[in-house]
């Protein structure tokens, strides 16, 4: 590989700046060539409108990948979720890097845990996934919230609570973790409570599909067992025909038994946003060893959830 710089493409918010920035010392390290950041505006990043109705979180990787196919950058990095499941011929999802914590999290005033919460709690969140979840937890255990639909960075979401405009808002773990606010966190979500977004906490490492040097030199970054706990998360997903802003949430992960992993688990959900309806269903088996194995554990488990119901659940289905 020549010496000459790599470009990587990148929202310019502060979360994917920090994540960009981690993983473009990774890639020095790995191919020993410096790494600039190119900072690219998404629509995602300018409209206003609630995520929803603006074509779900594939609205922010648009313009990152129209960047990789005209080659104004060599590859780009994206937070998983984000990805839509259809995978562009002229791209190769070149590294799916170890994952960080996939939990969601609470962020509420005076240091308080979400089953701490006073009735009619205000919660804030921009996610039908996390909405339909909580009400069904609230439901289900005799809590009194409302869920407030909130668009914005970390800070403005944040800022809600420090404001005394709402009593709590729900972040991903991932995302304080990688900016340095953790310590921010009031209340971890038990993913027996909230499942996350399919492919939370991952990050995506894209590059141009016919650049075989650079996607083997990426590939140094790829976690296996992370690739195909997503790559199940994310079939499931598709299986659903769900956009990535459907109310859908899965994880995929390891048993083990010491250290040695025997196992995969996926669990599954999907609800109605006021939380009166649930489809939530698991499978477990042996550890995917290639992609079509772990896309099939997802297909499976989405056909047992359509068989359960689960297509009514979701509104608009995506096609």
């Amino acid at each position: 590989m020549s010496s000459k710089a790599l470009r990587l493409g990148t929202r310019r918010s502060r979360l994917a700046m920090a994540q960009s920035g981690q993983v473009a010392d990774a890639v020095s390290q790995v191919t020993g060539r410096p790494v600039e950041l190119v900072e690219i505006t998404t629509y995602g990043d300018t409209s206003r409108e609630h995520l929803a109705q603006i074509g779900g979180t594939g609205v922010f990787v648009t313009a990152l990948r129209d960047a990789l196919v005209r080659g104004e950058v060599d590859f780009a990095v994206h937070s998983l979720k984000d990805l839509p499941t259809a995978q562009p011929e002229e791209l190769a999802l070149a590294a799916v890097p170890r994952r960080e914590d996939p939990r969601d999290v609470i962020v509420a005033r005076d240091a308080l845990k979400f089953t701490d919460l006073p009735r009619g709690a205000r919660i804030g969140t921009g996610s039908p996934r996390r909405t339909a979840q909580l009400n069904a937890y609230a439901r289900s255990h005799a809590l009194d919230i409302e869920t407030v639909p909130i668009r914005g960075n970390v800070d403005t979401r944040i800022g809600y609570v420090r404001d005394g405009e709402l009593d709590a808002v729900v972040l991903a773990a991932a995302g304080l973790n990688r900016i340095g606010r953790s310590d921010e966190v009031t209340d971890f979500l038990s993913v027996d409570t909230v499942l996350p977004a399919p492919g939370q906490g991952a990050l995506a490492i894209e590059c141009a599909a016919d650049n075989a040097e650079l996607i083997a030199a990426l590939g140094e970054l790829d976690d296996p067992f992370t690739r195909v706990a997503v790559t199940a998360e994310r079939s499931l997903l598709a299986a659903l025909e769900a956009g990535c802003s459907a109310p859908v949430g899965a994880l995929a992960d390891l048993l083990a038994d010491g250290q040695i992993v025997k196992e995969m688990r996926l669990r599954g959900v999907v609800g109605t946003t006021d939380g009166s309806r649930t489809v939530q269903l698991s499978t477990t088996g042996p550890v995917p060893e290639t992609y079509d194995q772990a896309m099939a554990l997802g297909r499976e488990l989405a056909a047992e959830m359509l068989a359960q119901g689960a297509a009514g659940l979701m509104g608009e289905r995506a096609h």
